[in-house]
This record gives structure tokens, C-alpha cells and sequence, in this order.
């Protein structure tokens, strides 16, 4: 096996090379210094030469709120992006594995976890373009899989378990949400998963997450529990934070995800939240 990773510099790039070289798999991680994934030309050339035979797409706009309003950009990122390194992967003939989000539905329709299959009705431009990325993959590629996570948080970037600790340094009490329901991502834990996918030929529409359902809130208690500090944190709902904080993109109330095409693939599910930020407290 011989994979591509884009994105490298982010959280979860980063982890997966880092599984990757754990496991002895020859691997490269790009990023945007390496070659612009909105030039067709460019991105084939770089696959060509390096001729994967797994290429592991994390690489994204992921600039929520700033998407609104730059929708070109994340549309060439997101969508035209991803066809271009589809294209490179079916010209090389390696199996792809695209990295997208609870954002493809609408976050409010219904109180129980998204099934793999659900009607997709993205409420923001991110969540357009991360699921235009989906059907490009699936148009263009039958050796893909597509894995949809939620609430990411990992050791190469900013995300909220990072926000909160450096937020409990100066204040004595912090509003989080506590209406919005689902579950962190450790981008090492998920990690470990796509390096397990890879090479099964299992391929189709996975979800994953770390178990246990949450709110923002119930996160943020853990994080403070775990980390020792004493900042007090307040429950609002959406309505009462957006009004204090407005934000250009709608969030969703229901970012829960079904694992069940995991477990049908017979992959294993991620461990215990709780156990995820036990460990990534030690790893920062």
C-alpha cells in the first residue's frame, strides 16, 4: 500500500500520516505548498508522479462562518477540489477516501442519530460544498469511501477543547450552548479507523464519531473536570448565545451519527469520549 494524505497540516491529516507511520505504510502527506487543489492540471500531475494506490482526502475549507460570504472559494475548494483529485485517482487507479460532515444534513429535522442515508439538506455553504464533494467522489469513483465525522478535535490545530482551556485561563465562568446534541471526534482515534478502511475494498458511506451523546455544554464540564480547572459553565440555548454571538452560518441542533454502516463493514467504533479527551489532555 502506498497513500497519498492532503491536508497534512491540518488536525486530521496529521494523524493519519502519523498512524500511517506507526504501521510501517509507505505514505506522503501534501498541502497546499505541495500543489493547488483547484488546478486540475496540477493535482494530476503530483498523483501521477507519486502513484498512490489509497489517497486519504482531508484536505478542506473549513472556515464555517467565513464561507458565507467567500462562497466561490469553498465551492472551488470543497467541490471542484475534490473532483480534481477523484479525476487523479481514477487516472491512477487508487481507491479514495473523502472526509466530509454531519453538515450535509440539516441539523434539526429529526432528534435521533443521521443514518448514512438520510435526505441530505445542508443549511449552510460549507455543508453545500462538503456534500457537492460527496457526489463527486460517488460519480466519478467506485473504489471510494466517504466517512462523515462531527466535532473534531486533535493535537495539530485550533478546536474547541482548545478554546475552552485557553478561555479558563482569564475567565472565572463561560456560556456554552446546550441544545445542540452530539458527540467529539479525536482526530487520532478516527485516524486509526481510516488506516484500518484502507485496502479493505469495504467501500461506501461511513459515519464516526467517539461514543457518547452530548451537548457543547456536557463537553465542556468534561474538559474542565478532567483538566482540573474551576471555571464555571453556564448552559444557554442556541437563541440565547447567538444573540450575544452571532455567527453568519446556521449550526445544527442534531449533529448525532449513526454508526451502523461502520459496524456493518465490521469496523469498530470509536472508544468512549470521556477516554478520548483523557488522552488528548496528555498528548497537549
Amino acid at each position: 500500500m502506498k497513500v497519498l494524505v492532503t491536508g497534512v497540516k491540518g488536525q486530521l491529516g496529521y494523524d493519519v500520516v502519523r498512524h500511517l507511520d506507526l504501521r510501517g505504510i509507505e505514505n506522503r502527506g501534501v498541502d497546499i505548498a505541495d500543489f493547488d487543489l483547484t488546478d486540475e492540471k496540477a493535482v494530476l500531475s503530483y498523483i501521477r508522479e507519486y502513484a498512490p494506490t489509497s489517497i486519504v482526502h482531508c484536505a478542506a475549507y473549513t472556515a464555517v462562518d467565513k464561507a458565507e460570504s467567500d462562497r466561490d472559494t469553498c465551492f472551488a475548494v470543497n467541490v471542484m477540489g475534490t473532483k480534481n483529485v477523484a479525476l487523479a485517482a481514477k487516472a491512477v487507479q487508487a481507491e479514495m477516501m473523502y472526509i466530509s460532515t454531519d453538515y450535509v444534513f440539516d441539523g434539526f429535522s429529526k432528534d435521533t442519530p443521521w443514518e448514512a442515508d438520510d435526505p441530505k439538506n445542508p443549511q449552510n455553504v460549507y455543508g453545500e460544498t462538503k456534500y457537492g464533494g460527496e457526489l463527486e467522489v460517488q460519480k466519478l469513483l467506485n473504489d471510494s469511501y466517504i466517512l462523515r465525522i462531527c466535532w473534531v478535535f486533535g493535537k495539530n490545530g485550533g478546536n474547541f477543547v482548545k478554546t475552552m482551556l485557553r478561555l479558563s485561563e482569564t475567565l472565572d465562568e463561560i456560556s456554552v450552548v446546550c441544545d445542540q446534541h452530539g458527540a467529539p471526534t479525536y482526530t487520532f482515534d478516527v485516524a486509526s479507523l481510516i488506516c484500518d478502511m484502507l485496502g479493505s475494498r469495504k467501500y461506501g458511506v461511513y459515519q464516526a464519531s467517539n461514543e457518547g451523546d452530548i451537548t457543547w455544554y456536557d463537553f465542556a464540564k468534561e474538559i474542565f473536570a478532567q483538566a482540573g480547572r474551576q471555571t464555571k459553565v453556564v448552559p444557554v440555548t442556541s437563541e440565547e448565545y447567538a444573540k450575544e454571538h452571532p455567527t453568519a452560518a446556521a449550526r445544527p441542533k442534531n449533529s448525532r451519527l449513526s454508526k451502523q454502516t461502520l459496524i456493518d463493514g465490521g469496523f469498530a467504533r470509536l472508544p468512549d469520549y470521556k477516554d478520548a479527551v483523557a488522552r488528548y489532555l496528555k498528548e497537549i
